[in-house]
């Protein structure tokens, strides 16, 4: 596009400087000529007084001498009763130009070597009539052409040359926003959908953005929805399914409760895969802006309120530090009561009944921590346990769960831990940035966090190497 519009400008001036300069330049070529041989009727006009008044030779030699010059001037003065055939000068016309103008009796003009005459016939006293002669050089009928025409057309290359760089900006003008408009669609294509155009240039291309950004935000939404609907999957069949092997246990031996069992443990491998893939095939969102996220302490009220229940029919104790007041993180609601169902259902899932828990939140000025601890025989290999996350999900597996602790941490520039707490077992710590950028500042790494009292039924977070 950018091209053609260059093209079409040096097209369009080129014909228009071609239709004004060549018609200029001819008429500056006739203003050339036309001054020239005026130049030349005055010089004939001063020898033309003399010779009405005297024929005499020596006088009219004198005025041609003070009129112009003996080479460019020549009188003619033919046969007549009181005169005799008299040339003064050097003639360049022919006798029949001359007599052609004598017998006509109006000035005329002949072509000659070297350049053209003037032939201007003058009345003498004795009635006859005398040609005087006048050559006008080609130097002279061409005298500052040459220039005019030079002037020209460094004048319409200027033109041409401007009009191209008037196309050039004006073509970029509409190139760049559809370029941003090409790169934004091949970006959102490969799977950035926080790719967007900023709504620039001509008024049909900053449309075009509009609406290309309204289509991604849509996208994002969809996308966000679909994920949305994933973390309620997993709220609403993992943890019915953990109370559902729960019961499943307490059905004794035998062929019909083996079966259950095993139909429950294969329900929830499916349940986790699928839920694996709804999590690995979206690809990421946008950046929450400001004011997103959720009150972490709302969620985790919440969600320990759900797990009460199951909590009290298991005999198990369970505190909750730390949520009494509003406790805002960047991360979405279902993804944070996702992570802490996922927690919550593996202590539910490898301890035993009457195993105490605590969920504790700890806000601080630039992270929130979420520590999820328990009483129970613990984790013996806590790095494998993280990276089992990344596998299939084998049978027994807390990998999953913990993957998605994993990731939402990481997407705020945080990270989670598994640990010894307090109560003699497994302490899961997630670390939540709360200006949520990747490689913000956060604590030194190697360090693993812990929980000492301060206080009656208070857990504070601290740090140990």
């Amino acid at each position: 596009m950018r091209w053609a519009l260059v093209k079409v400008s040096v097209a369009v001036t080129a014909m228009v400087v071609i239709a004004f300069a060549v018609p200029l330049g001819l008429v500056i070529r006739e203003m050339a000529r036309d001054r020239a041989f005026s130049n030349a009727e005055r010089e004939a006009a001063a020898v033309a007084p003399a010779l009405s008044i005297t024929t005499d030779r020596d006088q009219l030699e004198r005025v041609v001498a003070s009129a112009g010059s003996d080479a460019a001037m020549a009188v003619h003065i033919p046969v007549g009763a009181d005169t005799e055939p008299l040339d003064i000068g050097r003639r360049r016309a022919t006798a029949e130009d001359v007599e052609a103008v004598r017998r006509l009796g109006r000035a005329s003009t002949s072509k000659v070597s070297g350049g053209s005459t003037l032939l201007q016939p003058v009345a003498l006293s004795t009635g006859e009539i005398a040609v005087v002669e006048v050559f006008v050089p080609e130097s002279e009928v061409t005298n500052g052409v040459g220039t005019a025409w030079a002037v020209l057309a460094a004048v319409g290359v200027a033109l041409i040359l401007g009009s191209v760089a008037v196309a050039d900006r004006l073509g970029v003008r509409m190139v760049r926003p559809a370029q941003r408009l090409v790169e934004g669609a091949h970006e959102l294509g490969e799977g950035k959908l926080g790719a967007r155009v900023p709504e620039k240039g001509p008024t049909e291309l900053r449309l075009a953005a509009v609406a290309f950004n309204s289509m991604a935000d849509q996208v994002v939404q969809l996308l966000a929805n679909e994920r949305e609907l994933a973390a309620d999957l997993s709220h609403r069949l993992r943890t019915p399914l953990t109370v559902l092997r729960l019961n499943a246990a307490s059905l004794g031996d035998g062929p019909a409760a083996e079966q259950t069992r095993a139909a429950v443990e294969q329900l929830e491998r499916e349940v986790d895969t699928i839920i694996r893939t709804a999590r690995d095939a979206k690809p990421q969102t946008a950046a929450a802006g400001p004011g997103a996220g959720c009150d972490a302490a709302e969620v985790v009220r919440e969600r320990m309120a759900f797990w009460s229940a199951l909590a009290e029919d298991e005999g198990r104790t369970w505190r909750v530090a730390g949520a009494d007041g509003p406790v805002r993180i960047p991360v979405a609601r279902a993804d944070l009561a996702a992570a802490l169902d996922a927690l919550l259902g593996n202590v539910f899932r490898h301890t035993a009944e009457g195993t105490a828990f605590a969920v504790d939140l700890h806000n601080g000025e630039d992270a929130v921590i979420v520590l999820v601890s328990d009483a129970g025989p613990g984790i013996p290999d806590p790095k494998a346990a993280m990276a089992r996350g990344r596998g299939s999900g084998s049978d027994g597996s807390t990998g999953l769960g913990l993957d998605i602790v994993r990731r939402l941490a990481e997407a705020t520039g945080g990270d989670a831990r598994i640990g010894s707490s307090v109560l003699g077992g497994t302490e899961v710590r997630i670390w939540i940035q709360l200006d949520g950028r990747e490689g913000a500042p956060r604590r030194r790494r190697g360090h693993r966090g812990t929980v000492r009292r301060r206080g009656p039924g208070r857990l504070i977070p601290t740090f140990r190497s």
